[in-house]
């Protein structure tokens, strides 16, 4: 198989699982360390022309990261493309057992059996906490309904408040993010660059939490130790 991925965390299982498969990648995609294979382009502007010249079997993207145009190009010109489509946790196992399959992995490996192991025997939260996500500012942007992210909160004991949001990712006003007084605010270093310096600043008074987005976002192997990164990121903003 020659694969081309246009989602970071794809490229990252499908690099460990059928090494060797993997021939494209976008810019994005940093993991494994040192993945060595051509790069092109971003996810949202993947450069056609390139992918093709690597003549793939196999072109994977996603509904949410990639543009239907782009990959509507890469079909008209004879390639495969596989989508997928991941709202909660569950259905990204799912998916990653597809998406591993289509690639040629010869059976379920080890670090997926573990992530899946790892969110089924969460423990119970002992209590639940409100938070607003921004995932975006200038102009700030939170997560809505319907998101991986929001689900992987919820198994934390975390409800975001805009979960009831007809939009995905809507477009907030900061006064009303404050205004919605949550326990929380949660600041993932993707797809924006939050910090300790770059975030927090704009909700005085509420305990803010910095968290790792490739923990938070990412489905493929970094499901394996996500519950527990982010929980640690979680009870720290509290301390």
């Amino acid at each position: 198989m020659r694969v081309v991925s246009l989602v970071p965390s794809l490229s990252e299982a499908v690099a460990l699982t059928v090494p060797g498969a993997l021939v494209g990648a976008t810019d994005w995609c940093t993991h494994p360390a040192g993945l060595d294979v051509t790069r092109i382009g971003g996810t949202k502007n993947p450069d056609v022309t390139r992918i093709l010249a690597l003549a793939p079997d196999l072109v994977i993207a996603n509904e949410e990261e990639n543009r239907a145009p782009d990959l509507d190009a890469l079909r008209q010109a004879g390639l495969e493309v596989l989508v997928t489509e991941v709202r909660n946790v569950p259905q990204a196992f799912t998916e990653l057992d597809r998406v591993l399959g289509a690639c040629g992995a010869p059976g379920r490996p080890g670090w997926l059996a573990e992530a899946e192991g790892a969110w089924t025997s969460l423990p119970e939260p002992r209590r639940r906490t409100t938070a607003v996500v921004p995932v975006w500012r200038r102009p700030w942007m939170v997560l809505g309904r319907d998101t991986f992210a929001g689900d992987v909160l919820a198994r934390l004991g975390v409800d975001h408040l805009y979960t009831g949001h007809p939009e995905r990712y809507p477009r907030v006003p900061l006064d009303e993010l404050r205004a919605a007084a949550p326990d929380l605010v949660v600041l993932p270093d993707e797809p924006y660059r939050f910090t300790a310096e770059d975030g927090p600043e704009a909700f005085p008074g509420l305990p803010c939490a910095v968290v790792s987005g490739r923990h938070l976002t990412w489905y493929g192997p970094s499901l394996a130790r996500a519950p527990r990164v982010l929980a640690e990121a979680l009870r720290a903003a509290h301390r």
